[in-house]
């Protein structure tokens, strides 16, 4: 198969990417490498890629209308998996008109390109953010998310939205993926987890938010990819599915699995809850382990010894 991944030299896609190319797919990737975070992670991400063959790279956004007729219109593309997005909580509630420009238009007009190539085949990453501080736990995708607490997660509702009016009015295949904070090798270095081990590896203090007890869900990389290629393997009509680890953990737990791989205590400085900022995410992985034979294998204290282990060998 060939696939358009937007959003490919990031965390998740190029780890998506990697996988899809070692099976044998052709994979054309759509990223612009933007300022969120340094630009030269992004071509570390893609090294490997790059010796592919099967492989080519497009630096560019997804609101450019015509580069995207261009590549469909260029590129036989029998599915596309749309990784692209304005990342990050807390910035949107900063700068809540970007979110929507990228994460909603982008959408929009991807979703449209699409369409008039007669491509109808779409994994979109949703996120579990749509959740809110709902308080029934563990999040199912039955549960109502009207209430999103940040622009962030309102976008990816948005998208949600998107999504099914594509599915209703043209027919389009299309899986919404709710991911759960996912981690491990790659992961954005202003994220938790990387942040955690950079800044206690250096002696440098990190900051605990709140008293350290609210909970989140990790998803270890290598099983979110195996749930994204669940679904490929598995996309017919419209569905939204939770990619979780079905396990909660505190902050300040975290913080100790960290202190635990690293070998060292970390210096934590306290400092106010986040707007924006959820109290809790847990997936309710029923509905991924019946469609997609999802079954997530990392539980966080491997996963942290894993990713401990590999920014040790490649950033330290």
């Amino acid at each position: 198969m060939r696939f358009l991944v937007t959003g490919g030299a990031g965390f998740i896609g190029s780890n998506l990417v990697d996988s899809l190319l070692l099976q044998g797919h052709e994979v054309v990737c759509l990223d612009n490498f933007d300022n969120y975070y340094d630009p030269s992670i992004k071509n570390c991400n893609i090294s490997k890629a790059l010796s592919y063959s099967t492989y080519r790279l497009i630096k560019g956004d997804i609101r450019d209308k015509q580069l995207l007729k261009t590549i469909f219109s260029e590129n036989k593309t029998d599915m596309v998996i749309h990784l692209a997005a304005r990342a990050g909580v807390l910035p949107s509630v900063q700068n809540p008109e970007l979110y929507y420009d990228v994460n909603v238009n982008g959408t929009l007009y991807l979703l449209e390109c699409m369409q008039n190539a007669d491509v109808k085949k779409m994994i979109f990453a949703s996120s579990s953010s749509v959740y809110g501080n709902n308080k029934n736990v563990p999040f199912s995708e039955s549960m109502m998310v009207d209430n999103p607490i940040s622009a962030y997660a309102a976008s990816k509702k948005a998208g949600e939205l998107l999504c099914h009016t594509f599915h209703h009015l043209h027919g389009f295949d299309i899986f919404c993926l709710r991911f759960f904070t996912v981690y491990g090798p790659r992961q954005r270095p202003e994220m938790a987890i990387h942040n955690f081990v950079r800044s206690i590896l250096h002696g440098l203090p990190i900051m605990q938010f709140g008293e350290g007890n609210s909970q989140r869900d990790y998803t270890y990389i290598d099983d979110i990819v195996s749930g994204i290629k669940g679904a490929i393997k598995n996309l017919k009509g419209y569905e939204i599915i939770n990619l979780g680890e079905s396990q909660t953990i505190f902050l300040k737990e975290l913080i100790s699995i960290i202190e635990s791989a690293i070998r060292k205590k970390a210096i934590i400085r306290m400092l106010p809850h986040q707007a924006g900022d959820v109290e809790i995410t847990y997936a309710d992985i029923t509905k991924a382990k019946n469609m997609l034979g999802y079954t997530p294998i990392f539980p966080i204290v491997k996963g942290i010894e894993l990713f401990v282990e590999w920014y040790k060998k490649n950033l330290q």
